[in-house]
């Protein structure tokens, strides 16, 4: 047998491989080049690493392996379009961290029915749950039991009340309704400058989710001095109510001069009744939130002036994330408020989101690298 190359044994010691396997793999790698060698050594390594395969939280990086936690999110309307691009990312980190996660709720925004969902979660001793708390007294109590239990526990994309969160959870993961609803009285106050009369739709008064957005435009547009008279008007919980509300309003009030909404589905269908309407033509003005593809086609079309994008995949993502960070780390990484941001879409920059089909904004289920060139815009 001939010599065995040095580098190689030393090599094969990183292994830390007992004596028999040690012995068998250099009488197999000692007889060829030290780069056949490396490669036999490559080899070992990919079938070792593939036994595990099948191992929770193994090949994530440095981190050690984990059980393959479950994580339970709880949502007011589940059916909602707005929030497919939530389920992506919550499934991308599932993915990415060899988690898993479940989808449940209400579709219609009965907060009894989260409440009864969020309580069989504890019972069944999810590893950690996401609560969008449109309620500000209703979640105290399951928040707190969910707690007791051991359970972490976040809000997202809905977080109580303006200052006053109503439970007692870890962290917020969304965007700042209130701040947002300032944001859009002001665009509102700026598209208006004559005044007159504008109607706010809200698919669920009261639903902290979406009311912060309505006070904190009524705010601003008082705020401003303009003479709009802002009218909020509840349009429903889903779409085919949304549009149908929204269309009877609309063809009930020849007077107005601007429809906007606080909701994706309000928004998208403020934009089919202006095209329906041809209101643009007419001088009225038009916008949301939210990026639904119809929302994106009638903003590209000139339907709507503008809509607000609040990084709904994010709400997903980042809320697994800092479930299974507080999970692996012993309670010892706390996950920390995130604001998910606030941009306007305008015709101006909507091209991007209408070229490229993602799982980002919800419309597209492929898995792809979106490549970019380019300045970054700033300040």
């Amino acid at each position: 047998m001939k010599k065995i190359d040095p580098q190689v044994e030393e090599a094969v010691d990183t292994l830390g491989l007992n004596g028999l396997a040690r012995r068998r793999l250099l009488s197999g790698a000692g007889m060829v080049s030290a780069s056949a060698a490396a490669a036999a050594l490559l080899s070992a390594c990919s079938a070792d690493n593939k036994s595990d395969d099948n191992k929770a939280g193994d090949g994530v990086g440095d981190f050690p392996q984990t059980p393959k936690w479950r994580f339970v999110f709880v949502n007011h309307v589940t059916t909602n379009p707005f929030f497919t691009p939530t389920q992506y990312g919550a499934a991308d980190a599932c993915a990415l961290l060899g988690a898993s996660f479940q989808w449940t709720g209400s579709k219609d925004s009965s907060v009894p029915e989260m409440v009864s969902t969020m309580s069989s979660a504890v019972s069944a001793k999810a590893d950690g749950i996401a609560v969008a708390v449109v309620d500000k007294n209703a979640f105290k109590s399951p928040v707190d039991k969910a707690l007791s239990a051991g359970i972490p526990t976040v809000s997202y994309n809905a977080d109580g009340a303006k200052g006053d969160p109503g439970t007692s959870r870890l962290c917020y993961i969304g965007q700042d309704l209130y701040q947002s609803g300032v944001e859009l009285g002001r665009r509102i106050a700026s598209v208006m400058p004559s005044g007159g009369d504008a109607v706010g739709f809200i698919a669920t008064p009261g639903a902290l989710n979406i009311q912060p957005r309505i006070d904190g435009a009524t705010d601003a547009i008082k705020a401003s001095g303009k003479s709009i008279n802002f009218k909020s008007v509840a349009s429903g919980a889903e779409l085919p109510q949304e549009l149908s509300t929204i269309d009877a309003y609309a063809s009930g009030h020849k007077g107005l001069k601007g429809l906007f909404a606080v909701d994706a589905g309000s928004t998208e269908s403020v934009g089919k009744v202006v095209k329906k309407y041809g209101l643009k033509k007419k001088g009225v003005v038009a916008g949301g939130f939210d990026m639904n593809p119809n929302t994106l086609t009638a903003i590209k079309a000139g339907d709507l002036d503008f809509t607000i994008d609040q990084q709904p995949y994010l709400q997903g993502f980042l809320s697994v994330l800092y479930l299974w960070m507080y999970k692996l780390s012993g309670g010892l990484v706390i996950p920390s408020v995130t604001d998910t941001g606030l941009l306007f879409v305008t015709k101006d920059n909507v091209d991007p989101y209408l070229q490229t089909k993602t799982r980002y904004e919800g419309s597209s289920t492929r898995q792809q690298l979106i490549k970019r060139s380019g300045a970054i815009g700033h300040a």
